[in-house]
């Protein structure tokens, strides 16, 4: 009976599997014909459908790595200015400036004539242990000969870096010597440091460069205050002129220091991001002593929060010029391969409730990246007046009025020192001409500049060396005529650009940045308001009578709402 009912279904059976078997049959065939494209209209699929198309039917071969390579970066920038593809091969160097140490060799180098130079050591590290000084030219990596067109900064850093305790045997040739020595440098880990200079201005006046937000920035904070400390100060500068920013946390960290407990210091907010409040929690040892702090277009980002926590809180004086202007918050997210995506989630927002984030429109990144040349053109470095406010007004605690919308606007403006400046002095500087000469004159004179190990030393036997005419016939001969009266008007600038360079490269850092400060005009005005007593901000002279009633409602609402010759390091 059973047999019989079986037979009987069989031929329905066999019947509705042809039928399946068709649709399948014909759902697979419009999936991947050539000229049925139906199903890459539909979703999110249609890249990931058209990489395929290319790849099953295009008449040539094609390396679709090297197509996806390409076109991620495109993608991205249909976005915003900022949300970013790093390639695999890239993203180590990506990271290490943020980082606190990489590993390596422990050197500053840089390329002239196809051959590496040293430029520094680093004190105590693998490469100053194992003999090499600066000035050696290096010639050979592992027995391999590398000079010429192979030598460029990427694959300088792929031979000299390395995991920590491997060895790399360095063949140098040393100034005044023909042969060439060879060292074998064990490689570690070499401190990258985020504050380049910690000193006095003067008797009362502690003054801290920093020039990016890494991980180890807030420790290194710490210890720069304690060598304050020392020296006794009871004013502090923050120089953050250049700062391209960094780690949030950082920057939050430092300016957990200087504010009283319960402040604002940043939020941030995004579409899939809910707003997320930072907060001062008190504990901070200097929420009392007179602050200024520097800025000026070169300053972004996490440089820009901390100057914004600063300003809106009313905890100290902003000198310097208009900032960069980026409120935007990334977020790092990883690809199997390696590679990496910075894309942005969120906007970042100061305590009185203003983003940053200069005015862009997706995918027009040539007029974005042209905006410092447009306000330079416009005027806005030399003229407070020529600022353009693109935001709302917002006001800080005692009712001062700031904007959004278009980076941090300084309280005290300093324009752009343009005495002395001739078309000759842009040439020279931008060309690298400078740069060249100065290295060259190192190497050159190197024995009798290792004589001078205090800058004022080094800095007054540059003085009576001439440096500005021995550059000036160094450019001629490289293609910069002679300017005789553009030299003569140009001859301080000249001189202060030229011994800085050599004063850089025969002592360190924060020798060069205290020689430069010496007669900068921003740390003249900051002395300035120091001596005056004005480093804490007061309310303009209407607005004193409403202070009260004004700080309440700020903080209601703030609560809801030049071309230089690459150097690298090894």
């Amino acid at each position: 009976m059973n047999q019989n009912k079986s037979n009987r279904f069989m031929p329905l059976i066999m019947a509705a599997c042809v039928v399946v078997g068709i649709l399948i049959g014909t759902f697979y065939a419009n999936l991947f014909s050539g000229n049925r494209l139906s199903i890459i209209n539909s979703s999110s699929n249609k890249l990931n459908n058209l990489l395929h198309i290319i790849d099953d039917q295009y008449v040539d071969t094609v390396n679709i790595n090297g197509l996806v390579e390409k076109a991620m970066p495109q993608i991205l920038a249909e976005l915003d200015p900022h949300s970013v593809y790093i390639s695999a091969k890239d993203v180590q160097a990506a990271n290490d400036e943020l980082k606190g140490s990489f590993s390596g060799v422990g050197i500053e180098f840089t390329i002239r004539k196809d051959t590496i130079h040293v430029q520094n050591v680093v004190k105590n590290g693998p490469a100053e242990r194992a003999g090499i000084v600066a000035g050696d030219k290096i010639v050979s990596v592992d027995g391999k000969p590398f000079v010429g067109k192979v030598v460029t900064n990427d694959e300088a850093m792929r031979r000299l870096k390395g995991p920590k305790d491997t060895k790399v045997k360095i063949g140098v040739v040393r100034y005044g010597e023909k042969s060439v020595k060879y060292f074998t440098v064990t490689r570690g880990d070499i401190p990258q440091k985020s504050i380049s200079a910690t000193y006095m201005l003067d008797e009362n006046t502690g003054y801290i460069k920093v020039k990016n937000f890494g991980e180890n920035t807030y420790p290194e904070l710490l210890i720069a205050l304690a060598r304050l400390s020392q020296e006794r100060f009871s004013n502090l500068v923050i120089d953050l002129r250049g700062n391209t920013g960094g780690y949030l946390a950082s920057a939050v960290q430092m300016i957990n220091e200087f504010l009283p407990k319960d402040r604002l210091i940043v939020y941030t907010q995004g579409r899939k991001s809910p707003r997320q409040e930072y907060r001062s929690d008190g504990r901070g040892s200097y929420q009392h002593i007179p602050l200024v702090v520097l800025i000026d277009e070169g300053s972004a980002s996490a440089s820009e929060i901390f100057a914004g926590a600063i300003q809106d809180n009313d905890r100290g004086t902003i000198i310097g010029r208009r900032s960069f202007g980026k409120g935007l918050v990334q977020q790092p997210i990883a690809f199997n391969d390696g590679s990496m995506i910075r894309l942005t989630v969120a906007r970042y927002y100061t305590p009185s409730g203003r983003c940053i984030q200069k005015p862009y429109t997706a995918g027009d990144e040539q007029s974005y990246e042209a905006d410092l040349l447009s306000r330079y053109k416009h005027g806005e470095f030399f003229s407070q007046d020529s600022i353009k406010h693109s935001g709302p007004a917002y006001h800080t605690s005692i009712g001062r009025t700031v904007y959004g919308g278009g980076g941090i606007t300084p309280d005290l403006f300093v324009p752009e020192d343009t005495t002395g400046m001739t078309s000759y002095y842009k040439e020279a500087s931008m060309s690298g001409l400078i740069i060249q000469f100065a290295y060259n004159y190192t190497d050159d004179n190197r024995p009798k500049l290792s004589e001078y190990k205090d800058i004022d030393e080094l800095s007054a036997y540059l003085n009576k060396q001439n440096t500005v005419e021995k550059f000036v016939r160094f450019a001629a001969d490289n293609g910069l005529r002679r300017r005789n009266l553009m030299i003569r008007k140009s001859h301080k600038l000249l001189e202060r650009f030229i011994n800085s360079r050599i004063i850089y490269n025969m002592l360190d850092e924060e020798d060069w940045i205290e020689y430069l400060n010496q007669d900068d005009p921003t740390i003249d005005a900051t002395l300035k308001v120091f001596s005056e007593g004005k480093a804490f901000p007061e309310p303009s002279a209407d607005k004193k009578g409403k202070q009260t009633a004004k700080a309440d409602i700020a903080y209601s609402y703030g609560d809801t709402h030049k071309t230089y010759t690459m150097v690298a390091y090894a």
